[in-house]
């Protein structure tokens, strides 16, 4: 496959994507989520996002499948004809003409149980979700898996400063990366495409490190104690979804920790692809908390890996000892 042609397509898939999330973020209302079997919230967006993103990318590849975040299941229950018809309203600002059926046919395109053999794409249509609710920061996270590596990678991130250090310069923007070719950041409304690179930070004590907002995605305690082993006296930068992963591309931090909360817990492939491209092309490294490369090749989730540890590779080691000290390893 010519990956710089795909990924012109899957700009443009998250960039419509992109643009439906921002017109249900504008008018959201009470009653726009319902709550999925684990409690956590879904959006119109989640939906209407995964619609848009796999009907571009099945007109443009027929032949590879998804794994995405969602199904169509609950839209088709009675109770949430209300929920259904707003993400119909929402895929129709941005791909007019396409059929109930065809919507819910796209997004349950996303049941693909992945693994190591041939092609197919991961989407998460929202990652951060509650930080969309919030009207913070989120990211569509969309990315290509070639035999189990992670070959082409596209965050959509809207909400996210184009400039950390200068908030006139607006939001709104688009990283891309495909192997060996680098890291590109774009905005919304610009195509122009610059090149990104991580930090060149060099001690930890200088370093900046980021983590989730919500308590339950990664231990903020555990973190602490990680900077503090590190030297680290700078406030964590505490932002949603794979917006970190991003962050960590253009330098605005130097570290992403996502520490484990509870035993057991596995993370999804969809959760981590795109960004772990955006940030090795970079010029970062990403690897479990252990060290260990993340394994994309296994499924729908990352069996083989716990936690994350993302760094612009200057100290990388020296992050994941500090980890493994203070979780006991």
């Amino acid at each position: 496959m010519d990956l710089a042609a795909a990924r012109e397509v899957a700009l443009d898939a998250v960039l419509h994507a992109s643009r439906v999330c921002q017109t249900v973020q504008d008018r959201l209302v009470a009653g726009a989520a319902l709550q999925k079997g684990d409690k956590s919230p879904v959006t119109v967006a989640d939906f209407a996002a995964q619609a848009v993103v796999s009907h571009l990318l099945a007109d443009a590849f027929p032949g590879i499948p998804l794994v995405g975040e969602e199904d169509a299941a609950a839209l088709r229950e009675p109770g949430n004809a209300q929920m259904r018809d707003g993400v119909l309203s929402a895929v129709a600002q941005v791909l007019p003409g396409l059929s109930a059926d065809q919507v819910l046919a796209a997004i349950d395109r996303g049941t693909y149980e992945g693994g190591d053999q041939g092609m197919h794409w991961t989407l998460d249509p929202i990652d951060g979700t509650k930080g969309f609710l919030r009207l913070d920061q989120y990211a569509v996270a969309l990315a290509l898996i070639d035999r189990g590596q992670v070959v082409l990678g596209v965050l959509g991130c809207p909400n996210l400063p184009v400039d950390d250090d200068d908030a006139s310069a607006g939001r709104g923007c688009l990283f891309a990366a495909h192997r060996g070719a680098g890291a590109t950041m774009r905005t919304l409304d610009d195509p122009a495409m610059r090149p990104v690179h991580v930090s060149d930070v060099g001690d930890t004590a200088q370093a900046r490190f980021c983590e989730s907002v919500e308590k339950a995605h990664s231990s903020q305690s555990d973190s602490a104690r990680v900077a503090d082993l590190l030297g680290i006296t700078a406030p964590p930068y505490r932002i949603d979804s794979q917006c970190k992963y991003a962050a960590v591309a253009r330098g605005d931090a130097s570290i992403y920790l996502r520490l484990p909360t509870k035993p057991g817990y596995v993370e999804k492939i969809w959760d981590h692809a795109g960004g772990w491209m955006v940030v090795t092309e970079a010029g970062g490294r990403v690897t479990d908390i252990h060290g260990r490369d993340l394994d994309f090749g296994r499924g729908r989730t990352l069996t083989e890996n716990q936690g994350v540890i993302t760094t612009n590779g200057r100290f990388h080691d020296q992050v994941v000892d500090a980890v493994g000290r203070v979780l006991g390893r």
